[in-house]
């Protein structure tokens, strides 16, 4: 546009003087000062034209500048998501703002709505640890429905060097036990942050999170994951060294440690709890080799233990007793085509119940004695397809109570048989239907039985 301006001046004043040139000495000289002025003001008028189109050009300069700059950021906004997605596992970019925070911040979590029927009485209903005695049943079933599980999380990244990579996660759910079933309150899963030398393949975690001890779950609708009945592992406060260790070209080896603070129960004294008192943290570690077996996907086979004290008081006097807490597991998750895959654990162990095993049974208290209850149990399980948006997921665990002292209505044997499918209407919105059948048996009690039909919403963003 400057450009065009700066022409038209040039040509107007080329033609004015070509025009006046030709008669200039012709005129009187009275003409010719006037003549003179009218010139003075057209150069006077062309160096202000001129003046005006470098400041508009100017302007445009810099507001080309800024819409490159803005077409940069851009850019740079598209290639952070995409990291982030990488990084999460993600395949598409995630739509909607930004949180905004010091360090990159992502949102996550799911919505979910549950509908069950039992045709015995499970425990607690809107889920399935195990079943009442047929002695304590009346004979009918039970329906829930609850939105409880809808979980929320906050994925922290950053700042990172190629040397050290900072990260840290926050997630709640509504399962507060001692809230009301129509006001549930939110309850803490995950809170932790975490140190990675990637060169070094070296982390360091603090806070809560999953127990380092039996790392799968099965792909279940019920909230449990099979707690109690063959599956062990929660989450606990712990700190957690993580070192990768590079066995060949395509078999890795990664180990574990943890102190976890020893989760006990309330033994009637102030203040505290029984793995409190003890003094001294719990220790997990595991062992995890992965490797190529079948197919594209490596095979992981792993095996972990852990151990702990608790101290119970027997009296005002201070006299008390140590019980201990440990266990032996394996874990394996196999890929075994494009298809279908299989995952499973086993484990034994003795006073497992903040662990979510020996049935919720750590110990019984027989006078002024404390018997640990010992256990041992697993779970297997398929899980075929997708294909296209239908998938399938089929297993069975169980666990047994295999010594210590029992008392009449104690736990024996848990387990159930379990069967889902899942439809996707798209990448984020899917329901599903679940079929178990669950059995309990009870020392010196009729046993509890439950076929179990559950339906699930699910949104996740």
């Amino acid at each position: 546009m400057y450009r065009f301006l700066i022409a038209i001046a040039v040509i107007t004043t080329v033609i004015l003087f070509t025009g006046l040139g030709s008669g200039v000495y012709a005129q009187p000289a009275a003409a010719q000062v006037d003549t003179q002025k009218r010139i003075e003001n057209l150069e006077k008028q062309v160096a202000e034209l001129m003046r005006i189109v470098k400041v508009q050009g100017k302007a445009l300069q810099e507001a080309r500048a800024e819409q490159e700059k803005f077409v940069s950021r851009e850019k740079f906004n598209a290639a952070r998501a995409n990291m982030l997605n990488d990084a999460a596992g993600r395949s598409t970019k995630p739509k909607g703002f930004d949180l905004w925070s010091t360090v990159d911040v992502q949102l996550y979590g799911k919505i979910k709505f549950d509908a069950a029927y039992d045709s015995g009485r499970a425990n607690s209903g809107n889920f399935a640890r195990w079943v009442s005695s047929g002695e304590k049943q009346r004979g009918d079933g039970q329906f829930n429905m609850t939105a409880n599980e809808t979980r929320l999380g906050l994925k922290f990244t950053g700042p990172q060097s190629e040397d050290l990579k900072t990260s840290g996660l926050v997630e709640i759910d509504f399962y507060d036990a001692g809230a009301p079933e129509t006001a549930p309150r939110p309850r803490m899963r995950h809170a932790y942050m975490n140190l990675e030398w990637p060169k070094r393949k070296l982390s360091v975690l603090a806070g809560q999170t999953w127990d380092v001890i039996s790392p799968l779950n099965p792909s279940v609708l019920n909230y449990t994951v099979q707690w109690w009945g063959g599956n062990i592992g929660m989450r606990r406060p712990q700190i957690r060294v993580t070192k990768g260790l590079s066995l060949s070209d395509d078999t890795d080896l990664t180990l574990q440690a943890a102190l976890l603070r020893t989760i006990g129960h309330n033994s009637g004294f102030d203040p505290g709890d029984t793995g409190e008192d003890a003094g001294f943290p719990s220790g997990q570690v595991r062992a995890a080799v992965t490797f190529p077996l079948f197919g594209k996907k490596k095979t992981t086979i792993g095996v972990s233990g852990h151990y702990g004290q608790e101290e119970y008081d027997r009296d005002a006097t201070g006299s008390n007793i140590d019980v201990y807490s440990w266990s032996g597991n394996i874990d394996a998750n196999i890929p075994i085509n494009t298809w279908l895959a299989l995952k499973g654990e086993a484990f034994t162990g003795q006073n497992l119940d903040t662990y979510a095993g020996s049935i919720a049974q750590g110990v019984n208290v027989v006078g002024n004695d404390v018997s640990e209850l010992r256990s041992s149990g697993g779970w297997f399980a398929f899980s075929l397809g997708p294909w296209d948006k239908w998938s399938f997921n089929l297993g069975a665990g169980a666990e047994r109570i295999t010594g210590g002292i029992t008392l009449d209505g104690t736990r024996e044997s848990n387990g159930a048989i379990f069967g889902n499918v899942m439809y996707k209407f798209n990448d984020h919105a899917s329901v599903g239907l679940e079929l178990s059948d669950w059995h309990t048996e009870y020392k010196g009690q009729s046993d509890g039985n439950d076929i179990r039909v559950q339906s699930a919403f699910i949104y996740k963003f």
